[in-house]
């Protein structure tokens, strides 16, 4: 009898500890789809670029209102990742026809604000804003590229945690030629700018962008964007300014690009075959398969991001090709090319959104349409 009780007993301790792990293991795992905060911008205007602090607690966003006289309110507001709540009101102009654009936030929590300055139909003279550290939410300095009035920035890829930033930009006034400098936006330094010689990256082609910071490489997706033209990536080494490219996969213009530094892999989605690639950047190899279910070029993947900690590359698909209650989705893919999960039941825009990511807490946020002034939780 007694040894019955004691295997009786160290029976349910056991069983005891196997609840708790099991719970423990599910408190840790967050629920996969739209989480419950949405962060609405402080007066109401639309979102003109946003971030969130990849490692920290707080975003950024700019915001800009319409006024009936054909002018705007605009404004620089930081929020609180875990409420939505807006902290602070950075900056704002009233009546006025200027605007902010968040770039993005860089390096370790620098904050990036470009105000776009106008007497009227055109911009005049930009001038960059920097937030360091972000959560000190005040503009504290400037980041002064080496750029005409005409040079407007395309692409700033997602580099938190890295010292380095590679910048793609053009010249509106000229050929819409391709140019990339790297900068340390916190201490405000630049490299010597890069002609980028395929024309295939042109503006008017509208090019990608990632940073590989193992290899200290951007990576550039592009293509002429006709039915059935192929791609090209092109790789650009932001130490000496070398040039490279390889032929790309998928067909039609490349609608997001992402790189995973670790493993030197290379994620694009591409429009007219509703493809998703992954791309050995060293041997210039890859992969091509069609995005989870999809059936035809509605189903295009946009925005392509990485996740550093669980490495998966999020792809955004404005018209859902997984989800039965349709609207948009965000796909999840390994670097491996398999499908994961899929973040159902949001409202994507049609040019592809960002999406800001919190890899540790597997979460990020995403724009709203069709409005375009709120952000929207989600965890994966």
């Amino acid at each position: 009898m007694k040894r019955n009780h004691q295997t009786a007993l160290m029976t349910a301790v056991l069983l005891a500890c196997l609840t708790c792990l099991n719970s423990f293991a599910t408190a840790q795992t967050p629920k996969i789809g739209k989480g419950p905060v949405v962060v609405h911008t402080a007066f109401g205007g639309f979102i003109l670029g946003y971030d969130i602090d990849s490692t920290g607690t707080e975003g950024l966003l700019s915001e800009s209102t319409t006024l009936g006289n054909g002018k705007f309110n605009v404004a620089i507001e930081t929020f609180d990742q875990a409420t939505g709540k807006i902290l602070k009101v950075v900056a704002q102009q009233q009546n006025t026809n200027n605007d902010f654009v968040t770039l993005g936030i860089f390096g370790n929590s620098v904050g990036l604000v470009e105000e776009e300055i106008s007497s009227g139909l055109f911009v005049t003279k930009r001038l960059y804003g920097t937030m360091n550290p972000l959560n000190g939410n005040k503009v504290t300095g400037k980041w002064t590229p080496p750029f005409t009035k005409d040079d407007i920035i395309t692409s700033m890829p997602f580099s938190q945690g890295s010292s380095t930033t590679p910048v793609l930009y053009f010249d509106n006034g000229n050929s819409f030629s391709s140019f990339l400098i790297a900068t340390n936006v916190a201490a405000n330094t630049f490299g010597t700018p890069v002609t980028i010689p395929d024309p295939t990256f042109n503006e008017d082609n509208s090019p990608v962008m990632a940073y590989d910071s193992k290899t200290n490489q951007a990576v550039l997706g592009g293509s002429n964007g006709c039915f059935g033209c192929t791609t090209e990536i092109g790789l650009v080494d932001l130490a000496t300014g070398n040039f490279s490219e390889f032929g790309g996969l998928g067909f039609g213009f490349i609608n997001g690009i992402a790189v995973d530094s670790a493993d030197g892999i290379a994620c694009t989605t591409t429009e007219d075959d509703f493809s998703v690639e992954f791309y050995d950047l060293a041997t210039g190899t890859g992969f091509i398969e069609p995005l989870q279910d999809a059936t035809s070029q509605v189903n295009s993947g946009g925005d392509v991001e990485y996740d550093p900690i669980h490495k998966l590359f999020l792809i955004g698909q404005e018209f859902s090709s997984v989800d039965p209650s349709g609207g948009s989705s965000i796909l999840v893919y390994d670097s491996r090319g398999n499908f994961i999960e899929a973040i159902n039941n949001l409202s994507l825009p049609a040019s592809p959104a960002y999406m800001a990511l919190h890899p540790s807490k597997r979460a990020g946020y995403v724009i709203v349409t069709p409005v375009l002034n709120e952000l929207q939780s989600f965890t994966y």
